[in-house]
């Protein structure tokens, strides 16, 4: 499978976000999610407003990495200012991306340094949280079937997979097929081994990992088969 296309992302990003502020706006601020048992309502409100005000940032000063000793911001006690904060944000982050040619460098956490990152990143963060967002207001809305399968690609692909530059990943031949049900989307991935060491902090790593590749022409070891969207709603929180 490929990736959503940056327009697609985009426009993802912008629904979700908006979804996820309409559900928050009728949603008391003491609410707890259920995916995140320790959050109320105002603590997710809070972490999404964090998260798209860091990224708006990020995208803004690129290619630099964000300053380390930047102020932390604020938390408003009031939940209409908390509303109006991550108003403020969301709409900051959208306008950077709008502005940004996705293939332009930029500073992110992954071995992808792209505005690209941040486009995917963001639109699966936030969709992840409009479904904490819904289960908190008792209320859940479909899941894009296609944006779910990206998110899957993702996890297998970014989260569980990719290879920093100072590691290598050895492939062991063996290759499970996640199949996505409600796409048709298939994803191959190899089983292998991670090793290297972080020259930030010196640890070696020499473990059991994972590689997503091109379909290796045969039949595989396993198949892991199920709605994408049942993925987004377990790694929910």
């Amino acid at each position: 499978m490929t990736a959503l296309e940056p327009t697609e992302l985009l426009a993802h990003l912008h629904r979700e976000s908006t979804r996820f502020r309409e559900v928050l706006a009728t949603t008391p601020a003491v609410a707890r999610v259920p995916g995140c048992p320790d959050w109320s309502a105002a603590d997710l409100l809070w972490h999404l407003t964090e998260v798209q005000r860091f990224w708006a940032e990020v995208v803004r000063t690129r290619p630099a990495a964000p300053a380390e000793d930047a102020p932390a911001p604020v938390r408003p006690a009031a939940y209409d200012d908390l509303l109006a904060l991550f108003d403020q944000h969301s709409a900051a982050l959208l306008e950077q991306l709008r502005d940004a040619d996705p293939a332009e460098p930029a500073w992110t956490w992954s071995s992808e340094q792209t505005v690209g990152f941040t486009y995917r990143r963001q639109a699966l963060e936030a969709l992840v949280h409009r479904v904490d967002a819904e289960q908190a207001a008792g209320v859940v809305t479909p899941i894009d079937p296609a944006l779910a399968a990206d998110g899957v690609l993702e996890a297998l692909d970014v989260m569980y997979g990719g290879t920093p530059p100072w590691g290598r990943f050895a492939g062991g031949g063996e290759h499970v097929r996640v199949d996505c049900t409600d796409t048709g989307d298939r994803v191959w991935v190899e089983l292998g081994r991670f090793t290297g060491t972080d020259p930030r902090t010196g640890t070696s790593y020499d473990e059991p990992d994972i590689g997503v590749g091109a379909d290796p022409g045969r039949a595989p070891d396993a198949v892991v088969s199920g709605p994408a969207r049942l993925e987004i709603l377990a790694g929910s929180g």
